[in-house]
């Protein structure tokens, strides 16, 4: 072999490795939380830590940040004025999930459902008992229901507890407050439950999760959801977010996906295990994204919410609505998609040009 050709291969490997170096790392989140998304940018490529640890800076980033209220503690409280939270991470490679619902009390849920991961062979802890744990691993029981949670709750209240996620009970949930019991009317004749839950203003400041999704230059991938779910929920309640292959799914040479929006329907069809599955036998992330939300809307007309997707080599999309309005994601990046709905990316070079 001459030794222009040498030079010549050594070149294009060169080349090759420049241009992956562009390419990966890569983060993509829900909605237009880009502190989110730098913090897990820069974990994984300032700091050089792994992909499951920029999953959780960027989600503990919105935890922090309270992101639009939906996410972390102070945020939308439930019934009885309490806020809970889910999480979940997991991990594409060795396929463990730890995840948390209706945490009680901790500041963090993403950290607690990674803890899950780490220190147990579980793949889900909910409840009070799930805030004994965390405490037990070290974290700080403290009450997360306070300020902005509470002036959100009083003024539900004055608003005769509009709106709420009862259906066939007495009083009349959609003008009283509980205490509630049931409606003896039969359900079939009286409610219709799927033309209803358009009414619950489910939409930019009222939705399950931030969704993220990480793949590293091994093309390792990570995602990771955290939320403090629907406000005014039912005490108890657990949406889509800390449930794999709903708030999210990962699987390394296949792809990442994650959801938001109305959580109680999206965990009936997890779309976002679908999504990956369609995109490992090369379904492009488009079509991934577009087809996993048509048996939702077939059975569910006014459903809101949305899916992200990325494939294992780096090409992402969203498909989703809010309000019955479909949502694109322009050529030239996600900043002008319909109702704020948005898929956020920082590469490389958005890094650079950003900070």
């Amino acid at each position: 072999m001459s030794r222009y050709l040498i030079l010549a291969l050594i070149y294009m490997l060169f080349l090759q490795q420049l241009a992956s170096c562009y390419k990966f790392p890569i983060v993509i989140n829900t909605w237009p939380f880009t502190n989110a998304t730098k913090a897990a940018f820069h974990t994984i490529y300032d700091e050089r830590k792994s992909y499951l640890d920029a999953i959780v800076a960027g989600c503990e980033r919105c935890e922090i940040d309270e992101c639009d209220g939906t996410v972390g503690p102070e945020g939308d409280p439930d019934e009885s004025g309490e806020v809970t939270l889910d999480a979940m991470i997991m991990d594409g490679k060795t396929m463990d999930v730890g995840s948390v619902g209706c945490l009680r009390n901790i500041s963090s849920a993403i950290r607690v459902a990674r803890a899950v991961m780490d220190y147990t062979d579980h793949t889900l802890l909910v409840g009070e008992l799930a805030t004994n744990f965390a405490v037990e691993m070290g974290f700080k029981r403290t009450d997360i229901s306070t300020g902005r949670a509470q002036a959100v709750y009083q003024k539900w209240l004055k608003n005769h507890c509009q709106p709420n996620y009862r259906q066939n009970v007495s009083p009349d949930p959609r003008s009283n407050c509980g205490p509630y019991s049931p409606n003896p009317t039969n359900w079939f004749q009286t409610n219709p439950h799927h033309e209803s839950r358009s009414n619950k203003g489910i939409g930019p400041t009222n939705h399950d999760t931030i969704g993220m999704v990480v793949i590293d230059t091994q093309g390792n991938i990570a995602s990771g959801t955290t939320t403090n779910g629907l406000g005014n929920k039912i005490p108890g309640r657990v949406g889509d977010s800390p449930v794999v292959g709903a708030g999210s799914y990962a699987e390394n040479g296949k792809g990442g996906a994650a959801g938001t929006g109305d959580g109680d329907i999206m965990m009936r069809f997890l779309p976002a295990y679908s999504a990956v599955q369609m995109m490992g036998r090369g379904v492009d992330p488009m079509t991934a994204a577009s087809q996993v939300l048509k048996p939702i809307t077939a059975h569910y007309p006014k459903f809101a919410g949305a899916i992200i997707t990325i494939n294992s080599q780096g090409i992402f999309d969203i498909s989703g609505r809010v309000r019955n309005t479909p949502l694109a994601l322009p050529a030239s990046g996600a900043q002008d998609a319909r109702y704020s709905l948005r898929l956020c990316l920082l590469s490389l070079f958005t890094i650079w040009t950003n900070d």
